[in-house]
């Protein structure tokens, strides 16, 4: 996939002071500010375009980040390293929005900048017991984690609607456009059931983790952080995407 040997090239090519350099981000906001949480990184949640837009920490802890920050991400950050990540913390679910996450061995920092990436989609198929819910960074159920790792995206409308299907312990078949490849395995389910033969469609034109839909909502929740705004309305979504729902 073009955008994984982007990542990958670029992961390759950065020595480890350029390293530092690349992944510290121009921002004007000093995200040491937020609060403060520490972990042991256990894997990491790639997207179905091929990005990495967060980690699963030891304790089950979410820590989503945007997707275009994924080479550095892969660079500064691997399984098993101790981080230190600032950011907004979910109230009731295990959930942070990142506004940066340091490597606290080698103390590069991963801090929020930079466009988003465009998508990049093969068909994907995904069977497995659920290990857990994963949530959006608004604190909605917006897919699962399989027992072998694989993310299984869905709206969170339909991740209620399906909630008992999905839940810990259940067996289920996704299909939909993803990725699979080093990062890890990832995909928007079109169709999800207990088995091949009771699979049912999932309703929703767009996967609910795209860029701009993870700014508004940081700027929603915290107005001006990173110099984004969460006062105006959502910029226009790009040529073919149909527009976002309104926020209920």
């Amino acid at each position: 996939m073009p955008h994984l040997r982007r990542i990958l090239l670029a992961t390759a090519l950065l020595g480890s002071g350029l390293g530092l350099a690349y992944a510290q981000g121009t921002s004007p906001y000093d995200p040491a500010q937020l609060p403060t949480i520490k972990g042991r990184v256990a894997q990491y949640l790639p997207t179905p375009r091929g990005d990495v837009d967060g980690l699963i920490l030891d304790d089950g802890t979410e820590v989503h980040v945007p997707p275009h920050l994924s080479t550095q991400l892969v660079f500064a950050v691997k399984p098993g390293d101790t981080i230190t990540v600032h950011g907004l913390k979910a109230r009731a679910v295990p959930l942070v929005a990142a506004a940066s996450v340091t490597n606290d061995a080698s103390g590069v920092t991963v801090a929020w900048a930079g466009p988003p990436h465009l998508r990049d989609d093969s068909p994907v198929e995904a069977k497995g017991a659920v290990k857990a819910p994963l949530y959006d960074p608004r604190g909605e159920v917006a897919g699962v984690l399989l027992a072998d790792g694989t993310v299984v995206h869905l709206p969170p409308p339909e991740a209620r609607r399906l909630a008992d299907q999905l839940a810990p312990g259940k067996n289920i078949v996704a299909r939909g456009a993803g990725y699979v490849g080093p990062l890890g395995k990832a995909l928007d389910a079109r169709e999800i059931g207990p088995d091949d033969a009771h699979l049912v469609t999932i309703a929703g034109p767009r996967p609910p983790m795209g860029e701009r839909w993870w700014r508004e909502r940081m700027g929603h929740m915290h107005p001006g952080m990173m110099g984004m705004r969460g006062d105006g309305p959502p910029p226009p979504p790009p040529p073919g995407e149909p527009p976002e729902p309104p926020r209920q």
